[in-house]
């Protein structure tokens, strides 16, 4: 097979169509402190400013080697600019949301008339167009964004939200809708700023949160929605053992979903999925990539190809401490593998 550019591998192996060797990327928030300290663009900075946002995010790519360039770095841009207050964080802890704008109930939600220009959506959409003219078109571009159910719990505390799941379905299922009209319109706002493909991690949604039967009656339909109204191949990433709404989460219509090391059937998972989405993953963050050594990285990996996995990536958002060398462990363990 005629080599492919790191675009064209990603975008094939998302639509399960045969490529060279397996594309190498996170899908997920790829600062650290290294790259900052290197690029001279560190957190908080970088969450605002569209020219440090597209050098560090470039950073994962130029010097630690994936083949994709993934901004920006948290899940709270989109909740910002839906009415939630955050915390900014420091240069190695991302922001988060410290209050919230409906929690009294759904009487009186309202969609920002501009939603495209508040808080820091224009810098992310800036930096989409910074990135896609220092990178060309051979290498992809991944925006990430929070899901619809993280942003429905945003805007009401986790608290109320799941106990709206429980007492007041009918709140609960309004604010849903709400949420998931704001990501549709964000979504396809990267995508039209230069996004080749949407990661969408949305944490709530996860077993260790939401019971899976309402994972099955409430948040399916609005991911399924979701995925149908935008217009690029997307990735959705739920956090923790996702074993009991693998079967469900494969429904919803993304092109691949991200899953942790705690999936530990990875061959099952990539089975139940079938044809219905692809599996991206899942080299553990916390275990091999933050905490383990080069040799470890090069074992994780080989097995996640060896279980066949279509992209290979870490689990979960990449921690801000994380060695340089175990990222480019990733990149050398495909390329050994593929030798």
């Amino acid at each position: 097979m005629t080599d492919l550019n790191p675009k064209e591998r990603l975008l094939k192996a998302l639509k399960k169509e045969p490529v060279d060797k397996t594309p190498v990327v996170s899908v997920t928030q790829t600062a650290t402190v290294d790259l900052m300290d290197q690029t001279g663009a560190a957190w908080p900075e970088a969450h605002t400013d569209p020219e440090k946002m597209a050098t560090l995010s470039l950073a994962s790519h130029e010097i630690a080697g994936l083949e994709a360039v993934r901004y920006p770095y948290c899940l709270t841009v989109l909740a910002e600019a839906m009415g939630c207050e955050v915390n900014m964080g420091t240069k190695d802890r991302q922001p988060s949301v410290t209050d919230h704008p409906y929690p009294k109930g759904v009487d009186n939600l309202e969609m920002p008339a501009d939603l495209l220009s508040k808080g820091r959506i224009p810098a992310v959409l800036e930096a989409s167009k910074i990135i896609r003219e220092k990178v060309g078109d051979d290498i992809p571009l991944i925006a990430g964004m929070e899901g619809p159910v993280t942003l429905a719990s945003d805007l009401a505390s986790v608290k109320k939200f799941m106990k709206w799941s429980i007492k007041k379905p009918d709140d609960f299922e309004t604010i849903l809708d709400f949420a998931t009209d704001a990501c549709i319109e964000y979504a396809n706002a990267l995508a039209d700023a230069g996004a080749d493909v949407i990661c969408v991690p949305d944490p709530v949604a996860s077993p260790d949160l939401m019971n899976p039967s309402t994972f099955d009656a409430m948040l399916k339909p609005r991911l399924i929605r979701f995925a149908e109204a935008v217009k690029c191949p997307m990735v959705l990433h739920v956090c923790g053992n996702v074993t009991p709404i693998l079967d469900m989460m494969a429904d919803c219509k993304f092109e691949g979903l991200s899953i942790e090391e705690k999936v530990a059937d990875l061959k099952g998972a990539i089975a139940k999925a079938g044809d219905r989405a692809v599996i991206v993953g899942n080299v553990s963050s916390p275990f091999t990539l933050l905490s383990g050594d080069v040799a470890k990285v090069k074992e994780d990996s080989k097995n996640a190809l060896e279980d066949g996995v279509a992209v290979l990536a870490p689990g979960c958002g990449i921690a801000p401490m994380t060695p340089l060398e175990n990222i480019k462990a990733m990149v050398e363990a495909r390329d050994e593998y593929f030798a």
